[in-house]
């Protein structure tokens, strides 16, 4: 056990899991995760684009929109060195420094999306509850410090834990359980006291994941009391159509979230694939939805991007 030991001056090398037992369809595998990262990319890209391009865009819920795009691309581009590396190559060993810079950058882009939706949750509830004010609430100013609030924030509670994890040895065989780094499974691999670790990540996903689902829900519960004070039937509907596209965000943002949690923790009789798969959800689906879902459902952007197709063809 002492020759595996390692320390501060000698950083350990990990191994990233592809999909056990599944080798020979990983090809088929890297082909649908080339396609997720396609559509993802593409479909952030031409939504920063459109909203660029379409002055009648530059109002506070699409450069809210815009931040969610940007912060997508960062999650993509931050899984697609080391799942490229796995699935296609076969190339599995990243190095320590390495592994801390890509727990880094998930986790920030992760901390940041969960920020974004509550700030977009409360451009909901002004415009629905508060519309006259909105221009007033909602200025070009206060926008640019909200969004700066939720990347410091997300910035400083991502900061240590690299830090953190660099003072322990680790003794273990280093073999991670995804195709990227995550802390809680990094954490796994030390063989010397994680109680701060842990004490630090409770701290984190309370204070970022806990209270903004609590204030997003908050928000909601405000934002159907104002509907339900609406007499038509008509004049309920528009808003609650409004919310619909942050509903669906906010639910393929915290869902697979949830799932894989929950999978790490009760199912841990399933065939090792299971776990591997469900982590691909976790990273994946809210880049590649996100776009689809607000081309799909936002008029203005659904209607640039058909006159954009359109044009293409002539």
């Amino acid at each position: 056990m002492g020759a595996n030991r390692h320390n501060s001056s000698e950083l350990p090398t990990f191994t990233l899991t592809g999909l056990p037992g599944l080798e020979t369809s990983q090809h088929w595998v890297f082909l649908l995760l080339a396609a997720l990262y396609t559509v993802s990319i593409v479909g952030n890209a031409l939504i920063l684009f459109i909203i660029k391009e379409e002055q009648s865009l530059h109002q506070p819920m699409y450069y809210f929109l815009s931040l969610l795009s940007v912060n997508d691309l960062g999650m993509s581009f931050s899984t697609l060195p080391t799942v490229l590396a796995t699935f296609c190559f076969h190339l599995r060993k990243i190095t320590f420094d390495s592994c801390m810079a890509q727990m880094f950058f998930i986790h920030l882009f992760s901390f940041m999306e969960s920020g974004i939706l509550l700030v977009m949750s409360f451009d909901l509830y002004v415009a629905i509850c508060n519309p006259l004010r909105y221009a007033t609430v909602l200025t070009n100013a206060r926008v640019v410090h909200m969004g700066l609030s939720v990347i410091i924030r997300s910035f400083c509670m991502v900061f240590p834990l690299p830090f953190l994890l660099k003072r322990l040895p680790f003794c273990r065989t280093n073999v991670l359980s995804h195709a990227y780094c995550l802390h809680p499974d990094l954490i796994r691999l030390p063989c010397g006291d994680i109680t701060i670790n842990n004490i630090f990540g409770l701290f984190i996903v309370i204070s970022t994941f806990g209270m903004d689902s609590v204030l997003i829900l908050l928000s909601y519960m405000f934002i159907l009391r104002s509907v339900l004070a609406i007499a038509s039937w008509e004049g309920q509907v528009k808003p609650l159509n409004t919310c619909v596209l942050h509903m669906c965000a906010v639910l393929i943002f915290y869902v697979p979230m949830v799932g894989v949690s929950m999978a790490a923790r009760y199912g841990k009789h399933a065939p090792a694939h299971v776990h591997t798969l469900m982590s691909l959800i976790y990273p994946f689906v809210p880049p590649m939805l996100n776009p689809v879902i607000y081309s799909i459902k936002t008029k203005e952007i659904h209607q640039k991007l058909s006159r954009m197709l359109v044009g293409s063809k002539f």
